[in-house]
């Protein structure tokens, strides 16, 4: 199984007025079962964060879930990492 369509998402959301700084990371994963996993990570910039690992029979799924992911998060002011 080759997951390269898809590369690893990297946001950030930094508001000095509120000390808000976070990051939230999304990337695909292959099983050892042929499934593949989103595993999206997120928290305090500076900070391990926390993981959450949700796992799809195919490659379809668990990719069309990263992109509704990705866009849920732009709508909510995070900005890919280096803009």
């Amino acid at each position: 199984m080759e997951l390269t369509a898809t590369t690893p998402v990297h946001l950030i959301h930094v508001d000095p007025d509120v000390n808000m700084a976070r990051f939230y990371g999304i990337e695909l994963q292959p099983t050892l079962f042929g499934e593949v996993s989103v595993l999206r990570t997120w928290g305090r910039i500076g900070t391990n964060g926390q993981a959450m690992l949700v796992t799809y029979e195919d490659a379809a799924q668990a990719s069309e879930a990263l992109h509704n992911l990705e866009k849920q998060k732009l709508r909510r002011g995070y900005v890919p990492v280096g803009e």
